[in-house]
């Protein structure tokens, strides 16, 4: 049921691509449903002790009730939000909703993983196709272990704004093979630092009682988390190098979310 809510969102957002005086609709359809699907995966990420995405879901209600608000002002600012929503799902789509490019993009860097951890002297096996072992612990690699979201949502944010040929192209190598190379050594990291324990610290929060998951908790929701967050604000950076009118479209949508946060708040006081 929860996978519909993101087929729904991408629906509404591909459909806020169709040139239209109401394509502002579709897009509200998106940014809803996203949000119902964060809320709806909450008891998974609290079973893995994950507390990011409850954070980033809390905070989605007031941003989806600022953005619903502007898009019906056909406000510039998060019409082109949107469109970096929409072309996000457009590189995304693919490989979520067509299984063999899906499967075969897992099935590279499971292959990649393995032949870089016998590398380094971590040799483990294969239990399935994508699922990679060692010391009788186990990690599946799954779409989300490919960057592919990161790599298309940086790549939709690019797309917010005009860019010429050049800046289209500088961007893509900046992204896309930036994000892939250090989500395998991500990969890496976390099997290794899981199959061998090296984080069996506070079980009390770090545990969801598998055996061992302290480990995976701290390296893949903690280390891992926190290292791609500083990464990708570095290749935010870039990219506003490279598009410096990508940084005016940032700070605008800065403006825009801070000052109605501000407006609610004293206005609710």
């Amino acid at each position: 049921m929860i996978e519909y809510l993101v087929l729904i969102s991408c629906i509404g957002f591909l459909a806020f691509l169709i040139p239209g005086r109401f394509r502002k609709y579709p897009a509200i359809i998106g940014w809803i449903f996203i949000v119902v699907f964060l809320f709806a995966e909450l008891p998974y990420y609290f079973s893995i002790n994950n507390f990011l995405y409850p954070v980033m879901a809390a905070l989605s209600v007031p941003f989806l009730y600022i953005t619903v608000k502007y898009l019906l002002r056909d406000d510039t600012r998060v019409i082109n939000l949107s469109r970096a929503a929409a072309v996000a799902f457009l590189i995304y789509a693919p490989f979520e909703y067509v299984p063999f490019i899906g499967h075969w993009l897992i099935g590279v860097v499971v292959d990649q993983v393995v032949f870089l951890l016998n590398v380094l002297g971590h040799t483990v096996t294969l239990a399935d196709w994508n699922i990679i072992t060692r010391n009788s612990l186990r990690v599946e690699i799954i779409l989300a272990c490919t960057g592919i979201q990161s790599i298309a949502i940086m790549l939709g944010v690019a797309a917010a704004v005009p860019t010429t040929k050049r800046q289209k192209i500088y961007t893509f190598f900046l992204v896309a093979p930036t994000i892939y190379i250090l989500n395998i050594l991500r990969n890496v990291f976390v099997i290794m630092a899981y199959t061998e324990q090296w984080f069996p610290y506070y079980p009390d929060i770090a545990s969801n009682g598998e055996f061992g998951y302290e480990s995976f908790f701290w390296a893949h929701n903690v280390i891992a988390e926190l290292l791609a967050l500083v990464l990708l604000v570095a290749i935010a950076y870039g990219m506003f190098m490279i598009i410096p009118k990508l940084g005016n479209f940032a700070d605008d949508l800065y403006q825009l979310y801070y000052n109605e946060v501000k407006a609610i708040f004293y206005k609710g006081r």
